[in-house]
């Protein structure tokens, strides 16, 4: 039992995973969110203007009601009449002492002169009216203003009183059917945004399906971009751009893995084979000989592809840096004609070097050598008797130029575009016959590429080949890594 406890606590989460909506979600909610909250707006705006058009009305009534009363105080029986016969609104008239003269019929049941509010004065502007509801229920809109007649000082108080309980019960109708269209649009709202939120990311949708359904040995399928929004669109054309970058890797990794295997057999099977002759039969001490140093010259082919593939794949890794140092580009390249003047001498091939004194160049030393010397490796080896090598350095426009030619057999066109990939050869017979991998140029191409730089080539058959290498003058800084 414990057993199955601390599994179950090691494979439970620590702490809970927050939640995540989906994009539809996220739509629909924002959508009805934004529709609804206009709808609310614009009801509630409505329904604003005509309660305050209806308080404006009243109030508008009730002003003109007490002018009236006003224009009457000259004769008080008439105006006493006028109270008692008004249907419309409920008058009543104080004297300046609060002592009721007349009131409308029924007047006292409803409204009594408490519940006005204190009376405008009346070298002041009428005031609005308040709301009044009464005990048996009735809402009515009240006003009262102090007036005196024309000419005279004895002031009264006039008291109206408006029924509003129609107007209330049209108003509490018209907030009902309110209250219903506002459900019904926030229904509306919420299925409204989420149909266009489905119909928004079905394009979403079916890229995700297709992306889903790419794997390795389906790289060569692509999304259709035909109809979708400019924004999916170019999403699609991005990916696409993706898995065109990622069909050409898979098919670059997989040609070398193919082109190592099948350069390691031919060394491997030259070992087995030296190998097993040598164990067929009893030989001599000079056989044995021989079969060993056989088998060393092999082991040393093994050896320098090995170090070259470790080489290709530390200056593949965008990560890895290189020390520099200022050099002497014309003593360096001094040195390597001093070490190859020899095999060039042996082969009847004029080797030369030209370099200005004062060159100087910011590059990693053992990197700037294997560059050059691959480059003059393979000019060797590719021309003939009584042609000759050159190695010329030049400062153009702050960028460093080693430009190594040749006279020799050159480079027919269909090969060019592929003459720097791994394991890729002209001539695979020849290359093979001198100890090459066809490693050289790719390492040429990527120590270049390491110093920011680049390789530039031109060939005329028959005539020979022009190789440029070119490190720029401003260069990445300096790294940990030594090459």
């Amino acid at each position: 039992m414990s057993l199955k406890i601390a599994a179950s606590d090691k494979r439970a989460p620590r702490g809970a995973a927050p939640a995540r909506f989906s994009l539809a979600a996220r739509l629909t909610f924002w959508y009805a969110t934004s529709a609804f909250s206009l709808v609310l707006f614009a009801t509630g705006v409505l329904y604003w203007a005509l309660v305050n058009n209806l308080d404006r009305v009243d109030d508008q009534f009730l002003q003109n009601e007490i002018r009236l009363m006003r224009t009457l105080l000259g004769d008080v029986k008439a105006l006493k009449k006028e109270i008692e016969v008004e249907s419309e609104v409920y008058v009543r008239l104080l004297d300046g002492d609060g002592r009721m003269m007349a009131e409308a019929p029924g007047m006292g049941q409803s409204v009594t002169p408490r519940d006005f509010p204190l009376p405008t004065e009346i070298d002041q502007p009428l005031n609005s009216g308040v709301d009044f509801r009464s005990p048996e229920g009735r809402l009515f809109h009240v006003l009262a203003a102090r007036v005196a007649a024309s000419g005279s000082s004895t002031a009264y108080i006039v008291q109206v009183a408006a029924d509003r309980t129609h107007e209330a019960a049209i108003v509490a109708g018209y907030r009902t059917y309110l209250w219903i269209t506002l459900g019904l649009a926030l229904v509306m709202c919420s299925l409204g945004g989420y149909q266009i939120a489905r119909r928004g990311i079905r394009p979403v949708r079916e890229i995700s399906g297709t992306a889903r359904r790419i794997r390795s040995t389906t790289l060569d399928e692509r999304l259709v971009s035909a109809g979708l929004p400019t924004e999916l669109a170019d999403l699609a054309d991005t990916f696409n751009e993706m898995l065109d970058r990622l069909e050409d890797s898979f098919s670059r990794l997989s040609r070398f893995s193919d082109d190592i295997a099948h350069e390691l057999r031919t060394p491997v099977n030259n070992l087995r084979g030296e190998a097993e002759v040598a164990l067929s039969k009893p030989r001599t001490v000079e056989e044995y000989r021989d079969t060993l140093g056989s088998c060393l010259e092999e082991c040393l082919r093994l050896s320098r592809m090995i170090d070259s593939l470790l080489l290709l794949a530390r200056t593949d890794n965008p990560k890895t840096h290189v020390t520099r140092e200022s050099l002497d580009v014309g003593r360096e390249l001094s040195a390597l004609r001093d070490y190859y003047e020899t095999p060039a001498s042996e082969a009847g091939i004029a080797l030369t070097v030209t370099a200005p004194q004062g060159i100087m160049a910011r590059v990693n030393r053992s990197l700037f050598q294997r560059a050059v010397g691959n480059l003059v490796e393979n000019a060797l080896a590719h021309t003939p008797r009584g042609g000759s090598v050159s190695v010329a350095a030049v400062k153009q426009q702050g960028s460093l130029r080693v430009k190594v030619s040749d006279t020799g057999c050159g480079i027919q066109e269909e090969h060019l575009a592929h003459i720097f990939d791994r394991f890729y050869r002209v001539d695979r017979a020849r290359s093979t016959n001198s100890g090459g991998v066809g490693l050289g140029l790719s390492i040429v191409k990527s120590i270049a590429a390491l110093h920011g730089g680049t390789v530039e080539l031109s060939s005329r058959p028959g005539r020979g080949t022009d190789v440029v290498l070119v490190f720029p003058n401003e260069l990445p800084p300096d790294g940990g890594v030594s090459g």
